[in-house]
């Protein structure tokens, strides 16, 4: 635990998000592993990350890509093996760096020993009760039990030669377990606990929002219309955000608190309103979650503030801190998000649609400032690999070597979340960009001019993306008023947003179309482009200390 009077490291966070597959390959297969992210330690201890948090990591037959555990007491061979992932851990502490693994507790794969006894024994069989096995619907059981539809799209049921039915809210690897079995519960506490004491700092949750189900699995109604405007309203649904799902989280805490250290837990919880997302990290349940309406708000600054002023005070009612997050390994990356004149925020149930070409050139002016306006706030914060590189998302993959679930079960006109798990580029001018060893293909192919993003390319270049992040996480890091807190926003024009965090800094961005004069102020501490005349550029941002 931190020492009396000192806040728990995860409420001042900057945790770096690595998607094992493509941060960087030890072995020379191609695929990114443990092997590859110690080597690369060094490189976060420098820039100023305070944890990791590692995409599933677990035995895996891939079919989602770690997100369909066998084995969540062993590491897959594709990254290695258990005994390494303990000397990762204890080498990231020794570097000041905390880790936190993935844990993906709604469903598992269907290779788990539990799913594979739960079909040898057959329909009415006790091991079928870990996962939600039901008979069909209509003569002969020939329909799915309800109009539950998958994440990955088609229907939610697979059935059987035997003929039932099995429940899979992602793809049909991926079984639901039945959260309301005591076996599921006392492993998964068990599953906690193995981890924790091999030094594991916290869990990111997967699905956080999931799990349970309503009692009888009645149909999904229609999604009633959700005005443009206004504040939105929860709706209460079958199978996502069920108020049960808390008590699944409080024991966790408890698990949690045998342990030293501050362990902590993350949820990813998409939820309807603030309000709904704040039952999730109250003082008895988890540490903190994604702020997914912070991720999915427009490149406008009045929609930025109200999910800033939101996210703090829903979040800041319960005693929890707000995170941010810009991109991670299921959405656009944000350069190309930002860089779209329709860059409008995703609608309700509904992936994002790119919206015209992307102006890389603007996207990335906004993503300098979106990053400054991002460390500057009150809490923690999320950095995706490849983030502080400045990477755009990869649009153009050929159809051929598309691999994500959705790309195939959408029947080829979602074209998944492939374009933003392309393996980073480290050094050189061709493939694999110092990924993995010369001469090795990375799993997905990287466009051939990714060598001006490269860590090498921009390492000691004062005007690139990557030393941007240095700076700022230098500062964040040193700077007293910077961390978990409060601000105040200051007076100004529409399409600029500013605020004041004590003792003495302000940060401005200014969103409009026109260069904003700056307030009074000492010195510029760090700007996400050149400051002229005592302005801030448009879609620029600037830290003053005052």
């Amino acid at each position: 635990m931190s020492e009396p009077g000192t806040p728990p490291w995860w409420r001042s966070a900057v945790i770096y998000q690595v998607y094992i597959r493509s941060f960087a390959d030890g072995n020379g297969d191609g695929v990114g592993d443990i092997a590859g992210v110690r080597s690369r330690l060094p490189y976060l201890a420098s820039l100023g990350v305070d944890a990791v948090w590692i995409n599933p990591w677990y035995a895996s037959p891939q079919a989602d890509h770690g997100y369909d555990v066998a084995d969540y007491r062993a590491i897959d061979p594709l990254f290695g093996t258990v005994a390494e992932a303990e000397e990762f851990i204890a080498e990231a502490h020794a570097h000041g760096i905390r880790v936190i693994p993935d844990l993906v507790p709604n469903h598992t794969s269907d290779r788990h020993v539990w799913f594979r006894a739960a079909l040898a024994a057959g329909p009415g069989s006790r091991e079928r009760e870990r996962y939600v096995f039901r008979a069909g619907r209509g003569p002969g059981g020939h329909l799915p039990p309800n109009n539950w539809v998958s994440e990955f799209g088609g229907p939610a049921w697979t059935r059987l030669p035997d003929g039932d039915w099995y429940l899979h809210l992602f793809a049909p690897e991926q079984p639901d377990l039945n959260w309301d079995h005591p076996d599921v519960h006392a492993e998964f506490e068990d599953i906690l606990r193995f981890w924790f004491a091999r030094g594991v700092d916290g869990f990111r949750i997967d699905v956080a929002h999931g799990l349970v189900k309503q009692a009888g699995l009645p149909d999904v109604p229609p999604r009633p219309d959700t005005p443009a405007e206004g504040p939105r309203t929860h709706v209460d649904h079958p199978h996502w955000d069920r108020d049960e799902v808390h008590d699944i989280y409080r024991a966790w805490r408890k698990v949690a608190d045998e342990f030293e250290g501050d362990r902590c837990f993350v949820a990813e919880a998409w939820a309807d309103t603030p309000e709904r997302l704040a039952a999730y990290v109250r003082e008895d349940a988890l540490h903190t979650a994604f702020n997914f309406d912070f991720l999915m708000a427009s490149w406008e600054a009045q929609e930025l503030r109200g999910v800033i002023d939101d996210s703090l005070a829903m979040l800041g009612a319960v005693g929890a801190p707000a995170t941010w997050v810009l991109s991670n390994h299921d959405v656009v990356r944000h350069p190309s998000r930002y860089g779209r004149s329709a860059a409008r925020r995703w609608v309700a149930g509904q992936r994002y649609e790119p919206g015209g070409p992307v102006d890389l050139e603007l996207g990335t002016r906004r993503a300098r400032a979106a990053a400054l306006l991002t460390l500057a706030l009150p809490g923690g914060v999320y950095v995706y690999q490849g983030e502080e590189l400045g990477l755009p998302e990869v649009e153009d993959l050929p159809e051929e070597v598309r691999q994500d679930p959705i790309w195939e079960r959408s029947g080829h006109t979602d074209a998944g979340r492939d374009g933003c798990r392309v393996p980073i580029p480290w050094s050189g001018r061709r493939p694999p960009f110092g990924f993995g060893p010369d001469g090795a293909t990375p799993w997905l192919p990287q466009p051939a001019d990714w060598g001006r993003f490269s860590v090498e390319a921009q390492s000691g270049e004062p005007d690139s993306v990557l030393e941007l992040y240095r700076a700022a996480l230098r500062l964040r890091r040193a700077h007293p008023a910077l961390g978990d807190g409060t601000l105040t926003w200051l007076e100004t024009p529409p399409g600029v947003l500013a605020f004041r965090r004590e003792p003495g800094f302000v940060c401005v961005v200014n969103l409009s179309g026109v260069p904003y004069e700056l307030p009074e102020h000492v010195r510029v501490l760090l700007g996400s482009g050149a400051v002229e005349d005592g302005r801030v550029g448009v879609d620029q941002a600037v830290w003053l200390d005052v």
